[in-house]
């Protein structure tokens, strides 16, 4: 199954939102352009945390649940469509245009992100709480430039 890569969200500063980009290059350690904390604060990358993605189809399902989330609020990296977000797992490769990625671990959410959520509810998305509703995080397999438009597939092994 094949989908679409509808942002390129980024913060140079760090927080959310996380706003949109028509391009972007893809780095082993993140996203050029964008801050990334466990850089910043780690002194070096946690290579399974360089991108995160989310679900444009559970962004829309939130927005009718009536949550103000909107593309980048979450923090998001990507946001892709047309992924089946229930069949993901830690381990799942996923190809975007030139770009490979390798899904690490759900991405806990936190309270930076909270303005997107009924009464700051942010644990609506915790996998641990709700599985099928994270963002993802993923370590760079094969780094390039991914524009917006792009294609995303789940790899077959």
């Amino acid at each position: 199954m094949s989908g679409t890569v509808i942002s390129i969200n980024l913060s140079p500063q760090g927080g959310v939102p996380k706003l949109p980009v028509p391009r972007a290059t893809i780095k082993m350690e993140g996203i050029e352009g964008d801050y990334n904390w466990y850089r910043a604060n780690k002194g070096d990358m946690d290579p399974g945390r360089a991108v995160s993605l989310f679900s444009h189809e559970r962004i829309i399902a939130l927005k009718k649940e009536g949550h103000p989330i909107e593309i980048g609020s979450s923090g998001e990296n990507l946001t892709v469509e047309g992924i089946p977000w229930d069949d993901l797992n830690v381990g799942t490769r996923l190809q975007a245009g030139p770009v490979l990625l390798e899904l690490s671990e759900p991405c806990a959410p936190c309270g930076k992100i909270s303005g997107s959520f009924i009464e700051g509810r942010f644990s609506r998305i915790d996998h641990a709480k709700e599985i099928g509703w994270s963002r993802w995080v993923a370590r760079v397999i094969e780094p390039g430039v991914l524009e917006v438009g792009d294609w995303i597939r789940i790899q077959n092994a």
